[in-house]
C-alpha cells in the first residue's frame, strides 16, 4: 500500500517541525542504513540547539559526529547509545526512526479504530485506519500495517465496498506472506466474505477450504484462526445447499470454543451457527445460540452483530408464523444497520422484511421496499440479494394476477443467482417458474424450468465443491 493511502497524503510532521526520514531497512534489519542514521541524528540535533561538538563529548569528536551525519559511517551501537542518550531519547529512535513505544502505541491505536467500527460510523473508523495505516509504513511496522489494512477492508465490507475491501485484505495477505498462516487467518476470512457477498460462494468457499487444509495438514493448529474459517464457510456452504458440510464446520466450530479466548469469535461462531440449527430444526437450541451470541455483542457493543441477532430473530419468528414479531425485529435490525450504513447488510435485511410484508398482506410496501433497494444496488455485486429481491417481485406479481411480470422478475432472478452456485434458491426459482408456465399451459417449457431445478437440488454442494478439508487434529470429521 503506498504511502498515499494515508488520510491527508502529507508527511507526518515531528514535534520538533521536522520531517522525520522513512526507514529505510530490509525486512528483518534492527538498524537503518548509515545515511538514514545521519539525517536523523541532524535533525534532533537542531531541534536542541546543540553543537556536533557538544553532541559528541566526552567520548567522540565533533568529527565523527560530522561524519556521521553525512551518512559516511556506519555507527557502532555503542556510539549511537552514547548520542541517544545526549540526545535525551531512546536508542531505537535513533537507530530505526521508531519513537519510543510507537508499536505499543499503534496496537492501543488499532484498538481503538475497532471499538469506533464496531459502535460507531464506519467512515471514522476509515479515518483512524488510514493514520494508523501511514504510520505503520512510516516505521516500517509490517503487523501493524496488515492489521490497519484488514481493519480498512472491513470498513470497506460494512459499507458494501466489495472492490475495495478485496484489495484491503489481499494487501493484508501480501504483508504478511512471510508469516505464518495464522497471522493471515483474519484477512482470508475477509477475502472470503467479500466474495461470498459479491455471489461468489464457490470460490469463497475455496479459499476457507484451503486455508483450513493448510492449517490442520502442516500442524499450525490455532484455534482462534481455524474459528474464524470454520464460522466464515457456513453461510457460503448453506446457500448453496451443502447442509451437511455447513454442519460438520458448526459441529468443529463449537469444539473449538473451550479453546477461544476472543468473546467476539466465540459471538460469532454462536450466531452463524445458529443458522445449521434451523436448518436441522432445533429451533430451541438456535435460539439459545442466538441468545448466548446476543448477551456477547451486548458486553462488547458490537452494533453490527447485535444488527444480525436482531434479524437473525426475525427469521425464525417468521418461520414460524409470527410476522408481527418478526417484522419488529427485522425492522429493529434494519435500523442499527442503517445507523452503522452497512449497505449490503441492510439490502439482505430489506429483502427479509419485503417477505415479512408480502406474507402479512402488505404487498405494495413491500414492492415499494424491493423496488428501491434494486435501484440501489450497484453493478458487480449483492447478486444474492437481487435474485431475491425479483424472487419476491414475482410472487407479487403473480399473487396480483401480472403473469408477465412475474415471468419477468423469475427469470431475472434465475439469472443472477446461476452467477452464485446459490443451489436452494435456485431449485426455488425454478419451481417457482415451472408452476407459472404450467399454469399458463406452456408444458413443455415448465418441464425444462422443472429439470433445471432437479439438477440444482440433486446431492446438494457436491456438484460444485471438491473434497471436505482434511481431518483437524481433534474432534470428528463426518
Amino acid at each position: 500500500m503506498a504511502a498515499t493511502s494515508r488520510a491527508t497524503g502529507e508527511p507526518e510532521r515531528s514535534p520538533e517541525g521536522g520531517v522525520p526520514p522513512r526507514p529505510h531497512r530490509a525486512h528483518g534489519d534492527q538498524r537503518d542504513a548509515p545515511a538514514a542514521i545521519g539525517l536523523r541524528v541532524k535533525r534532533l540535533r537542531k531541534a536542541r540547539e546543540l553543537t556536533q561538538r557538544q553532541l559528541a563529548e566526552p567520548a567522540y569528536t565533533a568529527a565523527y559526529v560530522s561524519t556521521l551525519e553525512a551518512g559516511k559511517v556506519q555507527p557502532s551501537e555503542a556510539a549511537l547509545r552514547h548520542i541517544a542518550g545526549r540526545l535525551g531519547v531512546a536508542y531505537e529512535e535513533v537507530a530505526t526512526g521508531r519513537p519510543t513505544h510507537i508499536t505499543t502505541a499503534l496496537r492501543m491505536e488499532l484498538a481503538d479504530a475497532q471499538r469506533i467500527l464496531a459502535v460507531e460510523d464506519a467512515a471514522d473508523a476509515r479515518a483512524a485506519y488510514e493514520q494508523i495505516l501511514g504510520r505503520a509504513e512510516d516505521y516500517g511496522l509490517t503487523q501493524e500495517r496488515a492489521a490497519a489494512l484488514v481493519g480498512l477492508g472491513e470498513c470497506a465490507l460494512e459499507t458494501g465496498e466489495l472492490t475495495e475491501s478485496l484489495a484491503r485484505f489481499e494487501a493484508a495477505e501480501h504483508a504478511l506472506a512471510d508469516d505464518p498462516l495464522p497471522a493471515r487467518a483474519r484477512a482470508v476470512r475477509g477475502r472470503s466474505v467479500a466474495h461470498y457477498l459479491a455471489g461468489e460462494l464457490r470460490y469463497a468457499c475455496y479459499l476457507l477450504e484451503s486455508a483450513i487444509d493448510e492449517l490442520n495438514t502442516s500442524g499450525l493448529h490455532d484455534p482462534g484462526a481455524l474459528l474464524q474459517l470454520y464460522t466464515a464457510s457456513i453461510a457460503p456452504y448453506m446457500d448453496m445447499g451443502a447442509h451437511a458440510r455447513a454442519a460438520q464446520a458448526a459441529e468443529l466450530a463449537l469444539a473449538l470454543v473451550p479453546q477461544v479466548s476472543d468473546p467476539a469469535l466465540v459471538a460469532t461462531m454462536h450466531r452463524t451457527v445458529a443458522r445449521t440449527l434451523l436448518a436441522e430444526g432445533r429451533i430451541d437450541a438456535a435460539q439459545a445460540s442466538l441468545a448466548r451470541a446476543t448477551e456477547l455483542y451486548q458486553q462488547l457493543q458490537i452494533r453490527t452483530e447485535l444488527a444480525h441477532c436482531h434479524w437473525m430473530r426475525g427469521y425464525v419468528c417468521a418461520q414460524h408464523g409470527d410476522l408481527a414479531q418478526a417484522e419488529t425485529e427485522l425492522r429493529t435490525a434494519h435500523s442499527m444497520l442503517m445507523s452503522k450504513r452497512a449497505a449490503l447488510y441492510v439490502s439482505q435485511v430489506e429483502v427479509e422484511l419485503a417477505d415479512v410484508l408480502r406474507r402479512g398482506g402488505k404487498s405494495a410496501q413491500a414492492a415499494e421496499l424491493l423496488e428501491s433497494l434494486l435501484a440501489g444496488l450497484k453493478s458487480g455485486r449483492g447478486a444474492l440479494h437481487a435474485g431475491g429481491a425479483h424472487r419476491l417481485l414475482g410472487l407479487i406479481a403473480e399473487e396480483a394476477g401480472d403473469a408477465e411480470a412475474a415471468e419477468l422478475h423469475y427469470a431475472t432472478a434465475l439469472s443472477l443467482l446461476e452467477q452464485t452456485g446459490a443451489a436452494g434458491d435456485l431449485a426455488d426459482i425454478c419451481r417457482l417458474l415451472g408452476d407459472l408456465l404450467r399454469g399458463e399451459g406452456r408444458t413443455e417449457e415448465a418441464l425444462n424450468a422443472y429439470r433445471t431445478g432437479l439438477g440444482h437440488r440433486a446431492e446438494p454442494g457436491t456438484t460444485t465443491l471438491g473434497p471436505a478439508p482434511a481431518r483437524p487434529p481433534f474432534g470428528r470429521w463426518v
